[in-house]
């Protein structure tokens, strides 16, 4: 069978975040201090965790591995963005396209494998405090989080792969400010039955799974909780899961809010706050949350910040 003879999109043009050339320059400054509170209070508490031996507990060590998560997902995409607020014509290339995919695609599959693996822990910590120590073990912990990265990897790359296998001739306009699966195959000369297909699988498995595990982990906690009888009891439980509670809803609320809003002439927009949202905005107070309520992490935070100013 003979290829037709198209020319190979060597580069995309995107539609960039908002359609106000002259606040260009105001939308650069507002994002690039958002991106650096980002990197800087992600990065600070894994410092904190690291240096400070009361927080090596499993919970805090699967918080660090969600910190360096938000830094990647967060620097896959702002960097870019910047770059183009600054620039008439908005582009990236092919291959910096399919970077910015992968990474940004395993950075949100390893941070839902991680909150799940974030509620089981809480699971265990309240249902079952007496085996904590030993369903929680500083191995079975680095198994687990080794396991989150090599699936949301490896489930990334295999989505990349297939698209590699497409042919792109054109048009070739993202109508978003980075690359994502559905806006890319969109652009596709080639047939996208079998990248949807594995889409669609990737969405039931890791998506809806983790969301299901999560809930089921939370539903046991939630009955626990009602089962103590002193209100101080109860308080103190819920205490210990709060802070995971309120990032999992930020995360999953934005998420869901995605998928279920119905197709309109302003869904392009709407797309694009979302967008910020789980790319700035929730990075930005998954730090603050943890901190705020854990003496421990104000202690440790204290002392590197005394440490940097000598």
């Amino acid at each position: 069978m003979e290829h037709s003879n198209h020319t190979r999109v060597t580069e995309f043009i995107m539609q960039g975040l908002f359609d106000h050339p002259h606040h260009q320059g105001l939308f650069f400054w507002l994002f690039l201090c958002l991106y650096t509170a980002v990197v800087m209070g992600n990065s600070l508490i894994i410092v904190a965790i690291v240096i400070h031996p009361p927080l090596h507990t499993p919970m805090y060590f699967f918080i660090a591995n969600l910190a360096l998560v938000d830094i990647m997902c967060t620097s896959s995409i702002v960097p870019k963005m910047l770059e183009n607020l600054m620039q008439e014509k908005k582009t990236i290339s092919f291959g910096g396209c399919i970077s910015q995919l992968f990474v940004f695609t395993s950075s949100l599959a390893t941070e839902l494998l991680l909150l799940t693996v974030m509620s089981y822990d809480r699971y265990v910590a309240i249902c079952h405090p007496l085996h904590y120590v030993k369903h929680m073990s500083k191995e079975i912990c680095i198994h687990l989080a080794a396991s989150v990265w090599a699936v949301g990897t490896i489930s990334s790359f295999v989505n990349i792969l297939l698209l590699l296998r497409l042919d792109f001739c054109g048009p070739n306009l993202i109508q978003h400010f980075f690359c994502e699966f559905p806006t890319i195959l969109a652009l596709s000369c080639s047939s996208t039955y079998v990248n949807e297909i594995m889409m669609f699988m990737a969405d039931i498995f890791l998506a809806m799974g983790n969301f299901l595990l999560t809930t089921m982990s939370y539903s046991f906690i939630i009955i626990t909780i009602l089962k103590i009888q002193s209100s101080k009891g109860k308080q103190r439980a819920f205490s210990t899961c709060s802070s995971h509670l309120l990032v999992v809803t930020l995360y999953y609320s934005t998420t869901i809010y995605t998928y279920i809003q119905p197709t309109s002439s302003n869904s392009q927009d709407s797309d694009k706050m979302v967008a910020i949202m789980y790319t700035l905005v929730t990075p930005i107070l998954n730090p603050v949350i943890y901190s705020l309520r854990n003496n421990e992490v104000k202690v440790a935070i204290r002392k590197i910040l005394q440490f940097t100013t000598k």
